[in-house]
């Protein structure tokens, strides 16, 4: 008898997560959701600002909702961490709200210019339980305030940005490559808070189908040298004191050095895509196998892992057609 066929991505996951808005310190909140993208919130006497928008507008009403019970200040700034549909289509909703900017890094720019549309058309195909209510998205989401500056992969010094919200300065900048070659944090040094995206995850799949993975593990060690006291990663629980902030950290570097490992014996060993899932799986399924959006991660991560390994340095752009057919070609 066959076995039926597997779900692509998260196309079956469409049960509701329960959402918890918890306060980190005097200023900085976490909105994080069971696994779903998380969201940050700085709260300062005269603005807020908010670090990833949500995949849609009625997905950022909800983080509003939240917002508002503890404030009324005006939501004047908005911070993509990186480009993906998931994390910045929501950024529209939050205009009545007074948002006037919306900050993203010169990589994260030059991405949304290079593939943010077929990343939206993917996205939405991948994640159909985030993107409810995407009819009400108006296009792409583009920033306002674009930070340059040096590029940290080539021991240069990052263009960094303060933004003061009013008894709080967050700092915000580009600590290298990783997720993406345009991931941005926000840094709030007083309070020892950091809004990393998905620069790092805890106990969640780690996406890397946009990824410089041979970089990424130094951009970890660069965020462990802030020394931070809490952690809003992209996914997972926000993480409070340094040992689990560390915990954090360490997971995500075990996940991308684990596969680009595997990734690099499978092309040594000319195996084919498929082959090289397999061999994969050996060294990620007993570690990571049991955590949320293990299995719509790893057909992605894989096929990054294969791509970087084989010299492809610049990950292939990702579209709604690519994507089903690296899936077919994955099934038994």
């Amino acid at each position: 008898m066959n076995q039926p066929t597997k779900a692509f991505a998260s196309q079956a996951d469409l049960a509701d997560k329960v959402i918890k808005f918890e306060q980190l310190s005097k200023h900085c909140w976490a909105y994080t959701a069971e696994g779903d993208p998380n969201s940050g919130v700085i709260i300062g006497d005269k603005f807020i600002m908010v670090s990833d928008a949500t995949a849609t507008p009625s997905m950022a009403r909800d983080l509003i909702k939240q917002i508002r019970t503890i404030s009324d200040k005006p939501i004047k700034y908005v911070l993509l961490t990186h480009y993906h549909a998931v994390r910045v289509l929501g950024a529209s909703a939050y205009a009545a709200e007074g948002a006037t900017e919306v900050i993203a890094s010169q990589g994260t720019y030059e991405l949304i210019v290079e593939r943010g549309a077929q990343d939206m058309k993917s996205e939405m195909e991948r994640f159909p339980r985030l993107f409810r209510g995407a009819e009400e998205v108006p296009g792409l989401t583009w920033p306002t305030m674009v930070i340059g500056g040096g590029d940290a992969t080539k021991g240069e010094v990052p263009g960094k940005l303060v933004i003061d919200l009013g008894g709080v300065k967050v700092q915000i900048w580009s600590p290298g490559y990783g997720h993406t070659r345009g991931d941005t944090i926000a840094w709030v040094e007083e309070e020892k808070v950091l809004f990393s995206g998905d620069l790092v995850e805890y106990e969640a799949g780690v996406y890397t189908g946009d990824a410089q993975l041979e970089e990424w593990p130094a951009t970890l060690e660069a965020l462990r040298a802030l020394k931070a006291e809490a952690i809003v990663p992209g996914r997972g629980e926000a993480m409070k004191g340094q040992a689990n902030v560390n915990k954090a950290l360490d997971y995500t570097k075990r996940w991308v050095e684990t596969l680009f490992n595997a990734g690099k014996e499978a092309v040594a060993g000319k195996m084919d895509l498929k082959a090289a899932m397999a061999h994969t799986r050996k060294s990620m399924d007993p570690v990571f196998g049991h955590v949320f959006i293990y299995e719509h991660c790893l057909p992605f991560d894989v096929t990054r892992a294969y791509d970087e390994a084989s010299g492809i340095k610049n990950p292939r752009i990702w579209t709604a057609e690519r994507d089903i057919d690296m899936w077919k070609a994955l099934q038994d």
